[in-house]
């Protein structure tokens, strides 16, 4: 399929993306905290793998670049709009995380006083429940810096919730 898709077949392209597409649906609704707007990021990032698929090297890494894309797409319609990253509007949860209305809130009210780089490991890591590695090829940042930012952010939201952290 990826060597059709190279060749400007857009049908095996879309194949490709149909595939996976709860996984860059779940990882767009992450950054993008609603269902349009995640639609919108997806739609970017199948625009720019048609484009640009020519380019890619390595096929077996065509699931990571794409999602790397779609992260990209995410980051500039976040900045086109002048929104931070948080998690204070979400109304359905990702992975149906298994938290009372009124602890997710508390929760997410701490969260979002980390930074932007510690929000967005824990929630990839916690809402998507990706290893470590993948975080590292999404964001193109080295796995000692996933680890570290985690262990921070990690650390941070515990003491802002004065040491008691939900599981």
């Amino acid at each position: 399929m990826i060597k059709k898709a190279k060749k400007g077949d857009k049908e095996a392209l879309l194949q490709l993306v149909m595939s996976e597409q709860s996984d860059y649906y779940k990882l767009a609704y992450v950054y993008m905290k609603n269902k349009d707007d995640a639609l919108d990021a997806l739609q970017d990032m199948i625009i720019i793998l048609f484009e640009n698929i020519s380019k890619l090297k390595n096929e077996d890494s065509f699931y990571s670049w794409s999602k790397t894309i779609l992260v990209n797409s995410c980051k500039n319609k976040l900045r086109n709009k002048n929104k931070i990253i948080s998690l204070d509007d979400i109304e359905e949860s990702v992975d149906e995380v298994y938290l009372g209305t009124e602890e997710r809130i508390v929760l997410e009210k701490h969260l979002s006083e980390l930074s932007e780089i510690h929000q967005e490991v824990i929630r990839l890591r916690y809402y998507l429940d990706l290893d470590y590695e993948s975080i590292s090829e999404i964001l193109k940042i080295p796995l000692g810096t996933v680890k570290s930012r985690l262990n921070i952010g990690l650390k941070k939201l515990k003491e802002s919730l004065g040491g008691e952290i939900y599981e």
